[in-house]
Order: C-alpha cells, then sequence, then structure tokens
C-alpha cells in the first residue's frame, strides 16, 4: 500500500528563501515528471506552536506518496527536487510515514490509503487537512491561537508543524504523539481543539477535509541540529 513522506527544509538567508519561493512553481515541473510518486503537494509553513496565518518563510515542505517504503526511501533520496531543495536548504529531515487511518478527501481525492493490517502500537502520527470556506476563514483563524498554545502546552506532543498550500484557506496540521491515548485525549477532550471541532460541524466551515494517522516507519535527516523523536526513542530503551 502506498507509503507517505513529509519532507521539511529549513532555508537560512535572503537568497535562499528567494529560490524556495520560486520553487512553488519551478519545482511543480519537475515532480509532474517524477513517475514514483502517486500524489505530492508543496506547502509553506506557519509561525508559532501548531500553526497560524503568520507564514514562517524559512521552512517549506514536500507531502508525497509513493507505492512502498523502498520506493518512498530511493526518491527522496535520488528525486531531483529533493535533491536541488536540499543543496539549498540548510538542514532537512524527512518522515516515512504507513497510513493506518483516512477518511475525506485532498483536492477530490484520499491520497493515504491504509493497509490491512492491524495499526501497531507505538508513535501515532496525525495529520488534518481543511479546505477552510472564505466566509468562514475569520472565525476559524480566530480559534487558532487557542488551539496552537493548548499543543504547545501538551507535554505529550513530540512534534507538531502548520503547513498549508494556500494561505488562510488551505491548511495542514501535522503532529507527532508518543501513542494513540495521549493524542486522543487532546483532540477530543473540551478543551479548545474540541470546542474547535465542534463550532466546525454546527457552521460548515470546511469544504473540504481529510483526515489521516500513520504509524512512523522511520526518519532521514535533521531538524533544528537533532532527532525531534530522539525522545520515542529514549522512552522505549528505557521501557
Amino acid at each position: 500500500m502506498p507509503i507517505a513522506t513529509l519532507s521539511l527544509f529549513r532555508f537560512s538567508g535572503a537568497l535562499p528563501r528567494l529560490w524556495v519561493i520560486g520553487q512553488m512553481s519551478a519545482a511543480r515541473l519537475t515532480l509532474r515528471r517524477e513517475r514514483r510518486a502517486l500524489f505530492w503537494k508543496l506547502c509553506g509553513s506557519g509561525t508559532g506552536e501548531g500553526f497560524t496565518p503568520k507564514p514562517n518563510w524559512g521552512v517549506w515542505a514536500i507531502l508525497a506518496t509513493w507505492p512502498d517504503e523502498a520506493t518512498a526511501r530511493d526518491a527522496v533520496a535520488t528525486s531531483p527536487v529533493f535533491a536541488r531543495w536540499r543543496s539549498h536548504a540548510a538542514e532537512s529531515w524527512t518522515l516515512f510515514l504507513d497510513p493506518t487511518s483516512a477518511r475525506g478527501a485532498w483536492a477530490g481525492v484520499n491520497p493515504f490509503l491504509p493497509g490491512l493490517a492491524p495499526a501497531a502500537s507505538g508513535p501515532v502520527i496525525a495529520l488534518t487537512r481543511a479546505t477552510i470556506r472564505p466566509g468562514r476563514a475569520l472565525r476559524f483563524w480566530n480559534r487558532v491561537p487557542d488551539i496552537s498554545a493548548a499543543i504547545g502546552s501538551d507535554p505529550n506532543v513530540v512534534f507538531k508543524i502548520g503547513i498549508g498550500e494556500v494561505p488562510l484557506l488551505h491548511q495542514v496540521t501535522f503532529s507527532v504523539w508518543p501513542d494513540a491515548a495521549s493524542m486522543a485525549r487532546f483532540a477530543r477532550g473540551n478543551g479548545p481543539h474540541g470546542q474547535a471541532i465542534a463550532a466546525v460541524r454546527d457552521g460548515n466551515w470546511f469544504a473540504e477535509e481529510l483526515y489521516a494517522r500513520f504509524a512512523l516507519l522511520g526518519t532521514a535527516g535533521s531538524w533544528q541540529g537533532g532527532d525531534p523523536l530522539a525522545r520515542l526513542r529514549q522512552e522505549k530503551d528505557a521501557a
């Protein structure tokens, strides 16, 4: 079944940042010729805990799916787009992800078809993607500061980032949790996130939405000078 990758790239300095902004158009031409990719999206990122409407001009992402893990690893290592982005970036980090559940659609399709095997125990990666109705955007973003603060203060979240294709309207939240229970407590509780979900349902804020969960297959590269998931490995070794 398809394997997903999220590759994050950090660009330092004015020229590399201008270069990657240009790649939002140029890289699309190359990725269209990358036959190994089943699905791909180029994304910017937001600042703060989780995500905010204020863009982070230094961090950009490539999200893709591939036929299998071996193809995914080879493509990330050898694809011209990934190689060019790494050569201009100060650092890069890729997560290799096995879909365990997915519902909804992204640009009319569900790219994260889960396999038949039951989800393994261990870290859980959550991805939520939504197209916000323009008339509901202000209400949505008024909710964001409280949700971002809650994510940032939750001791269980191991890694989080907000990315998106179109500022303000096409948004993706991505987070890594030590297990399904800790993620569920945050998502379904009566805090800011749970209240926002209820408001979304009552107000019909999203034109399109997708919710996916993944098991972690591995990582490559580094982020902020190290491995953001080292804590999970240390806890596993200590168990």
